[in-house]
């Protein structure tokens, strides 16, 4: 405020308040203890999509982070249940995903070992009354430490009533229930036989706290993947192809409907270019390196 005197009058001036910026937040990108979660990043970073998976990932890190603080300050802290249900349809990243959450939970010690162990049915059921039961047991035992990931989960229920699936089923529950913080198990498969598989028995559900929902790419992350794909195998997609590959990944997409693979197809296609360029190439005796790698809208 200023004041400024005249002869019969007193004149008040209000003159604003310098703002003052707000301190920068600290960027935790920055601090050595969080060296892990910048390495898990950069391999998400590789993945097409995914930006809830991305999340996530990231939720678990803080979480599993301040829980140990949390014990370092006397807190008494309850061990979290981290065991796992993705659904989704084929090629959308379940069990990518799956490696890189237990190699995180493998860099900051969660579990003893951190090791990975990928299942199927074949690998849970048995062949007789009372076998099933000691192979389930016995795969649980070699993930103790672990991570324990079954994909297409819901096979363990084709047989019916009087399959031995639904006993495997059984006894992951109890080695859940009796060995709640020695290892994480990751269940996934497709959603329309996910949520049936979960009515088997009613402990299931609860058991995993954790779900999440892989969507299906759309046509430009399709796209992109099939560029990345196209380059792990050294081949480059000419510009003027573009479009063409667009309409292609659309057309198969409405094709195929639910039984569309996302990234699977676009492998497939890419595979399936490969070979049309290598017999458009054949009619040539010379060729380039340039053109040993490109794959031209004709190919597609």
């Amino acid at each position: 405020m200023k004041q400024i005197n005249q002869p019969g009058r007193i004149h008040v001036v209000l003159q604003p308040k310098e703002k003052t910026a707000p301190a920068a937040e600290p960027d935790w990108r920055r601090h050595p203890d969080h060296e892990t979660l910048l390495d898990i990043e950069k391999e998400l970073e590789k993945l097409i999509g995914l930006a809830d998976l991305k999340i996530l990932v990231r939720e678990l890190y803080a979480a599993a982070y301040i829980n140990k603080k949390r014990i370092e300050a006397g807190i008494e802290t309850k061990g979290q249940m981290l065991h796992m249900m993705f659904t989704g349809n084929p090629g959308t990243g379940k069990t990518t995903a799956a490696r890189i959450i237990a190699a995180m939970f493998k860099q900051l010690r969660i579990l003893e070992k951190g090791h990975f162990i990928e299942a199927e049915r074949a690998d849970l059921v048995g062949e007789y009354i009372g076998h099933t039961a000691q192979k389930t047991r016995d795969l649980v035992k070699k993930a103790m430490g672990g991570v324990l990931f079954i994909d297409e989960a819901y096979s363990l229920a084709r047989g019916g009533e009087k399959d031995f699936g639904k006993e495997a089923i059984d006894t992951l529950v109890k080695q859940m229930e009796d060995h709640q913080n020695e290892f994480i198990l990751i269940l996934a498969g497709y959603p329309r036989e996910m949520a049936h598989f979960l009515t088997l028995n009613p402990g299931l559900h609860s058991r995993f706290p954790i779900s999440h929902h892989f969507k299906d790419y759309d046509v430009e992350e399709l796209y992109q993947i099939a560029e990345l794909t196209a380059n792990e195998k050294c081949y480059d997609i000419d510009a003027a192809a573009k479009p063409i590959l667009l309409n292609k990944i659309e057309e198969e997409k409405r094709k195929e409907g639910f039984r569309f693979a996302n990234g699977r197809n676009i492998r497939t296609m890419i595979e399936k270019a490969a070979r049309k360029q290598a017999l458009r190439l054949m009619k040539k005796t010379a060729h380039s390196k340039k053109e040993l790698r490109l794959l031209k809208g004709e190919d597609f």
